[in-house]
């Protein structure tokens, strides 16, 4: 049975993306915030919208930080904005707080070092954008490259291995919007506020069984 569950600690809009994995999937999704409903689930999917410093608090109160690192170890897993800078080592938002280190790099301001040739840009960045697809992978099936998907966000996301970028993005910078590592694939923008697009991403997701063309492993 195919199986999605979305891990619930209290942060992002589980109803929406709950219902647009159901929408795609056909099937029931469970959100749960418990474990063994996370680990018994083919496929695990990771929301949140807010501070870091908030997410990380929630996540460690709820006991699910060696949950998200079993599950990110072990099958096909979808972050969702928070639920992709989270996965980074440290975050500048609220004079710093640790992640959960599961990919080494570190989250930033978009506010510090703008090109001042892209003028005055808002903060947070709140609306459509490209994504630029830079190698491929199947949850970018049937999505041509240069597709706008919704973000809302005032961080991005700097890896130390650029190899595992797969989406980059420009707002003032050009910055990983997408990142990819065997089983693991994390996007900045929202796919469940991002119509057509979005919901073939999900669809993809709903589908994958978690490997990746063999020039993408990082084996």
């Amino acid at each position: 049975m195919n199986t999605i569950a979305i891990i619930d600690y209290g942060m992002g809009n589980l109803h929406s993306i709950a219902k647009a994995l159901e929408h795609v999937a056909g099937r029931r999704v469970r959100v749960t915030a418990n474990a063994g409903e996370i680990l018994a689930a083919e496929r695990v999917v990771f929301p949140g919208q807010g501070a870091a410093r908030d997410c990380m608090h929630e996540i460690r109160a709820a006991g699910l930080v060696d949950v998200i690192r079993e599950a990110v170890q072990t099958k096909p897993f979808l972050g969702i904005c928070m639920g992709l800078q989270v996965l980074l080592d440290y975050s500048e938002e609220g004079d710093g707080v640790d992640c959960l280190g599961l990919v080494p790099g570190q989250v930033r301001y978009f506010g510090a070092g703008i090109d001042p040739a892209a003028g005055r840009l808002k903060i947070p960045q709140m609306g459509w954008n490209q994504v630029e697809q830079v190698h491929p992978h199947p949850l970018w099936d049937g999505i041509d490259d240069q597709t706008r998907f919704y973000f809302v966000h005032s961080y991005y996301v700097d890896p130390d291995d650029t190899t595992l970028v797969a989406g980059v993005t420009d707002y003032g910078r050009r910055y990983a919007s997408v990142l990819a590592r065997d089983n693991v694939f994390a996007v900045q923008f929202h796919p469940e506020k991002s119509q057509h697009p979005g919901l073939r991403l999900l669809a993809n997701f709903t589908q994958w069984d978690g490997t990746v063309p063999p020039q993408q492993s990082q084996e």
